[in-house]
């Protein structure tokens, strides 16, 4: 494993998004469950050691999970996932844009803010290496106008704002944010990573050539 970045951002205020009314026992009914122990999750890794803090830590277990800004190569050869991906103006992601192509996928927020810092460094990643299939998909809860506001201040030049409404990415790979994965041309896992990444330095440029 390699160790890369800075650690990965966890949603401190994710509450105070507005709920989105589903139907009952759908999928995308437990999102904002899943959102909220991510938050959680968050809280308990910054708070202070206590005994039973110590306690988890001498968990052999807790020593198999990859530090975060890490490259973690234990899921390689794993398929990717569905992309049910939606536009901003409600189209559907087209699986066939990326077929026989190598791709990143990244997870991301609009509230992460690590996620922010390394949206501009993947924009400049899409437009050195047009032969990666670099996409972004946001875990906001707000829709496509928070989406939008975002890329519209940002002016990127190569993301498109992809969005995964149900959350089934986030229950597929759940975990801080951001999350990015690559995969090779065949749709294979090479690796991932919890956390943001300088995506300009050559041990992740090289990183990313493992995915042809």
């Amino acid at each position: 494993m390699i160790a890369l970045g800075p650690s990965a951002n966890l949603p401190p205020h994710i509450w105070l998004e507005s709920p989105v009314s589903r139907p009952l026992l759908s999928r995308s009914s437990f999102t904002l469950p899943l959102v909220l122990v991510l938050a959680l999750a968050g809280c308990d890794k910054a708070a202070p050691p206590t005994a039973q803090g110590s306690a988890a830590s001498a968990d052999p277990s807790a020593a198999t999970q990859p530090a975060s800004g890490t490259i973690d190569r234990s899921h390689a050869g794993e398929a990717m996932p569905a992309l049910h991906l939606t536009g901003l103006n409600g189209e559907a992601f087209d699986p066939a844009s990326i077929k026989g192509k190598p791709v990143l996928l990244n997870l991301w927020a609009t509230w992460c803010a690590p996620c922010v810092k390394e949206m501009p460094l993947l924009d400049q990643l899409a437009g050195d290496e047009p032969q990666l299939q670099i996409i972004t998909a946001s875990q906001d809860l707000g829709g496509a106008d928070v989406v939008a506001k975002f890329f519209a201040e940002h002016h990127f030049a190569k993301l498109k704002p992809w969005m995964d409404k149900e959350g089934e990415l986030g229950f597929a790979f759940g975990g801080g944010l951001p999350v990015s994965i690559l995969y090779d041309a065949q749709g294979k896992e090479v690796w991932r990573v919890n956390g943001d990444l300088d995506w300009r330095s050559p041990e992740v440029r090289a990183a990313l050539d493992e995915g042809g």
